[in-house]
């Protein structure tokens, strides 16, 4: 797969994302609108009161932080893990790189002492 194939991949699925990120924010909209009834929330001693719409729509908020936050060391370790592989990849192809070159230079000696030798004349066999 080309590089500029892999960068229209990405740019369609960033439009694809960003659509529907526009449909849920439509959603979440008429669903605040049509839930506007006033609700209490207590927790220990603090008590909270709201609309259902305003304290379902933090409460979805913040699973969705907490879900981040429990994902990113796994993000972040999958970042390592790849760079270190473009890491050794690289060096495994200057390796092989190298190897080629001195195996060209090796048949190309070898070519040239096979020439030479060709070029003595032969001495009469007595």
């Amino acid at each position: 797969m080309k590089l500029k194939e892999i960068q229209e991949r990405g740019e369609i699925f960033m439009q694809l994302q960003l659509i529907v990120a526009i449909i849920v924010a439509i959603l979440a909209v008429v669903f605040a609108l049509q839930n506007a009834v006033p609700i209490t929330v207590s927790f220990l001693t603090w008590r909270f009161e709201s609309s259902l719409a305003l304290v379902l729509l933090i409460t979805v908020a913040l699973g969705v932080i907490m879900s981040l936050l429990v994902s990113v060391p796994s993000k972040i370790k999958r970042v390592k893990l790849i760079s270190n592989q473009k890491k050794k990849i690289q060096e495994l192809e200057s390796s092989l790189q190298r190897e080629s070159e001195s195996k060209t230079r090796e048949e190309t000696g070898i070519k040239v002492e096979e020439e030479i030798e060709s070029d003595e004349p032969e001495l009469p066999l007595e």
